[in-house]
């Protein structure tokens, strides 16, 4: 059922739940039908403001029965609160990121691990077994090396690294 736009455009946040409540009924592996289930929705929005959605909301593809489809990384739903604090402490505590095996390390600056680590935890990402802060690194213990890989790659995205 396709619900109409009301006293002007949804919210952002609105949004962002819808697209996490889409992905979960609906095996959608391309933006193309995240928008056109979107446009069902009323949300009529860009390419390239799904594209934005969908790395705020640490969206990743993932191999299931049915194929390719996009999935949450987190456990929990959106937060905007919990994601702009991640975005500006992470972005301002991180140095680097990299992975070997099933551990992700996280190099801070001298004192702020602890921080970059408490706002990493806080958005409880899927397949992370747990993690340990020191003065300025801590490491990301997940299921599997490809975990590792997912989320180091999403990681070094939030502080500009290639």
């Amino acid at each position: 059922m396709s619900r109409k736009i009301q006293d002007g455009a949804k919210t952002r946040n609105e949004r962002m739940q819808a697209i996490l409540r889409l992905i979960r009924e609906h095996p959608i592996s391309r933006q193309e039908e995240l928008q056109a289930y979107l446009l069902q929705e009323g949300f009529e929005v860009t390419q390239a403001t799904i594209s934005r959605d969908i790395r705020e909301l640490c969206l990743v593809k993932a191999a299931t029965e049915e194929g390719y489809r996009y999935v949450s990384s987190h456990n929990e739903g959106y937060d905007p609160k919990a994601q702009g604090r991640f975005e500006t402490i992470f972005r301002e505590s991180v140095l680097k990121v990299d992975f070997a095996g099933h551990i992700v390390l996280v190099k801070c600056y001298p004192g702020m691990a602890n921080a970059a680590c408490q706002v990493f935890d806080s958005l409880q990402w899927k397949n992370v077994v747990g993690s340990l802060s020191g003065d300025d690194t801590f490491l990301i213990v997940v299921r599997s090396e490809r975990d590792a890989k997912t989320i180091c790659t999403e990681l070094a995205h939030h502080i500009g690294q290639k």
